[in-house]
């Protein structure tokens, strides 16, 4: 596919795009992304093998709604998605305003109605010199592997009470939040930051760095994250991979999930970007694969490759 800046569209011709968070359904996999336009929305895209040969076939939207059924009175700004069952559980940013403050969302998968809304712990609650940035967070959720059912999401920048180079995770399970280790990250610059986690599947997590320089620079990195550690450590990337440098067009990379393998067996990723409804970006999908160079051992992953791309 091309890499101009044609949004998505519905069947119906309507554009589409703000796709801030994106999840696999293990059933059947589909790829779910999260729009945070004024009216809140799920866009599922079915039969990804296509991924790059053929248009991407969009399934009906699923809008998102509040408790009564009705469009939320305040924009719903969603950055994390997990979907688990009948349940989606969404991470909406801080605003450091009452009526947009960082919470924990769980809807309806059915109907899209909302039903949970969980505030986040204390310290990460807007007050004078403590909390979330507006607009910093939190910006990703995955799950846990394993049981009890276990969410894990992190703050895009330092909370306001810590250090510049500290990324604070925090897990929600039975008993509800929990406060775990830190990612000890610096940050090259006020516009970088943590977009999105992704529980790996040989353990482990991968976080999704962006970083933007106005008026119109992007960069993007992957990394490869330790499991979250106890409350009170900090844990460092254990490798990183510049998403550029391997093929993917510069732009707001938000989205993080785990795509289908390959027919020799390695797994991929899916990525997604976000285009602000900004005519200059781009909804982009991309797909990427590990590389195994000349050498590695069975198993060891020596760099990663770009694959296919969609719009």
């Amino acid at each position: 596919m091309g890499q101009g800046v044609l949004p998505f569209r519905a069947a119906d011709g309507r554009s589409l795009g703000g796709f801030s968070a994106a999840a696999v359904d293990p059933g059947d996999g589909s790829l779910w992304l999260l729009s945070d336009r004024e009216e809140p929305e799920l866009v599922p895209i079915w039969d990804l093998s296509g991924l790059g040969q053929r248009p991407l076939r969009l399934g009906e939207r699923l809008p998102l709604r509040d408790a009564n059924g009705d469009p939320f009175a305040a924009p719903l700004d969603g950055e994390g998605l997990v979907l688990d069952g009948d349940d989606l559980w969404i991470v909406s940013e801080e605003r450091r305003t009452p009526l947009r403050p960082g919470q924990l969302l769980r809807f309806d998968r059915r109907s899209g109605r909302l039903r949970e809304a969980l505030l986040l712990p204390q310290a990460w609650r807007a007050a004078p010199g403590q909390g979330l940035g507006a607009n910093l967070g939190p910006e990703s959720l995955t799950r846990l592997p394993g049981l009890p059912f276990t969410l894990l999401l992190a703050a895009e920048r330092p909370l306001l009470q810590d250090s510049h180079d500290q990324l604070r995770l925090l897990e929600h399970g039975p008993g509800g939040f929990r406060p775990v280790g830190s990612l000890r990250l610096p940050l090259p610059a006020p516009h970088w930051g943590l977009t999105e986690l992704l529980a790996a599947p040989g353990g482990g997590l991968l976080g999704l760095v962006r970083g933007f320089e106005p008026p119109a620079s992007w960069w993007a990195q992957l990394l490869l994250l330790p499991a979250p550690g106890p409350a009170g450590t900090a844990q460092e990337p254990l490798a990183r991979w510049d998403l550029l440098a391997i093929g993917l067009p510069p732009d707001n990379w938000e989205g993080l999930a785990l795509g289908a393998p390959l027919a020799d067996g390695r797994p991929t990723l899916l990525l997604v970007s976000d285009d602000n409804f900004n005519p200059l970006q781009a909804n982009r999908l991309a797909r990427l694969a590990p590389r195994r160079l000349a050498g590695c051992s069975d198993g060891s992953v020596a760099a990663l490759e770009g694959g296919d791309q969609g719009q």
